[in-house]
């Protein structure tokens, strides 16, 4: 199965802006469109936030962002501490995954475990 893109409901659309603002832009994305949803991506928004209908409380999801180097692994690990975010696991190798899986994992303000990977070597 291949996603085209993606969405995650958040229950303050400002508060988590700012956090992936800051955790995206060491992967290469920014935002893309807005206002109402806000799409985020590189050349097309394919990762989107939503406000939760009032009095909704989201579903935590696990989201995983490709990272092009480990690097920018660490770069989004320090943009995620610098927002205030909960660290999961800081940037290691994940070899039960595969050999070269390093990865790192935060939670976001509505508690998504959000994690940026990078699948090459060191």
């Amino acid at each position: 199965m291949v996603l085209d893109h993606f969405s995650v409901p958040v229950r303050d659309l400002p508060v988590a802006a700012a956090f992936y603002d800051a955790v995206l832009a060491p992967l290469g994305a920014r935002r893309l469109m807005e206002p109402g949803p806000i799409g985020y991506g590189v050349d097309r928004p394919d990762f989107w936030l939503e406000p939760t209908a009032e009095g909704a409380t989201p579903v935590p999801a696990h989201i995983a962002f490709t990272a092009p180097d480990r690097a920018a692994v660490h770069a989004f690990h320090d943009a995620a501490i610098a927002a205030g975010a909960e660290v999961l696991h800081a940037p290691k190798v994940w070899p039960e995954y595969h050999p070269g899986y390093y990865g790192a994992f935060v939670r976001d303000p509505d508690g998504n475990n959000v994690e940026a990977v990078c699948h090459r070597p060191a």
